[in-house]
């Protein structure tokens, strides 16, 4: 057995040197905010930052105490699963089907590719314009097949909408990954299953899924991340987290707490709630998920 090769650094300063500018990223742009978050959700401060009161846990008291607030997780909850599961689900079968095609599959591969060039934001507006309940398109023909629209007044609507726009703009990202994932499978393993009888169906449930476990289960990592936070732009342009608060997630309500209702202790042991329940879930998906991966 061949021994293991490794690098051997001939200055001891040299990898830390290496090292350092990622360090310093990491450092100012991750754990610098984040403490300032944890400093801030202790203390009460006015509008403008010139009057601070340290109050220690009486922000994280006053949300366990707000029903809208606990109303949210369930929101989140709903949505990010949804967009999940869905997002991944329908990027899969794309993929799939694209990886068949032979002719025009440039052409195809690059027009599923396109919708991950567009902001949340404008994702959130060009939905918005197709489903606004006066000018819409898609909301005229739901009218015309007796589905009355209106998503300002109907919470599930709203659901429906941001869930729909979630999903398409993230729809690119997981495409390109299980598209990836399916061209470094070995044909010589789907012909033999061929040549044994298996129909295309068995053929993906028995032999390409189970290769794919590694590219779900980092996409999943990816989603769930995706569906907590940069879903805010599409929220906040499709519906402002209404008709009332129901597609009001965690984020938006860091947002609106803190720069619109200007409680901004309030707002940040929000964000202190959000980050520990990211970093929870990301640890039970590494730590029993990634189990039944086969890498």
């Amino acid at each position: 057995m061949a021994a293991e090769k490794r690098v051997v650094f001939r200055s001891p300063w040299l990898p830390w040197a290496l090292l350092a500018p990622q360090a310093v990223i990491i450092a100012v742009f991750f754990f610098w905010p984040a403490a300032q978050a944890l400093l801030q959700s202790l203390q009460q401060s006015d509008a403008f930052g010139t009057s601070v009161e340290w109050i220690g846990l009486e922000n994280f008291r006053n949300l366990w105490n707000d029903e809208t607030y606990l109303a949210s997780f369930k929101t989140t909850a709903i949505f990010s699963s949804l967009v999940a599961v869905l997002g991944i689900g329908i990027s899969l079968v794309l993929a799939v089907f694209a990886d068949r095609v032979v002719r025009g599959a440039t052409f195809y591969k690059t027009l599923l590719i396109w919708p991950y060039a567009v902001a949340p934001a404008v994702a959130g507006v060009l939905w918005l314009f197709m489903f606004s309940p006066s000018i819409g398109i898609v909301a005229y023909v739901l009218g015309q097949l007796g589905i009355e629209w209106n998503h300002l007044l109907n919470g599930s609507q709203a659901m429906t909408l941001v869930v729909m726009t979630a999903i398409w703009k993230q729809i690119s990202y997981n495409f390109l990954f299980f598209l990836a994932g399916l061209a470094s499978i070995p044909k010589s393993l789907i012909e033999a299953a061929a040549i044994d009888g298996a129909r295309p169906w068995r053929r993906f449930w028995t032999i390409q899924f189970p290769l794919l476990s590694p590219t779900t289960f980092f996409l999943l990592v990816i989603n769930v991340v995706y569906a907590f936070f940069d879903t805010f732009a599409i929220i906040d342009a499709a519906t402002q987290g209404g008709p009332g608060k129901d597609t009001s997630i965690l984020v938006y309500r860091v947002y609106y707490d803190g720069f619109k209702a200007m409680d901004l202790g309030g707002s940040a042991a929000q964000s202190v709630v959000l980050m520990a329940i990211v970093v929870v879930l990301t640890v039970v998906q590494f730590r029993y998920v990634e189990k039944k991966v086969n890498y």
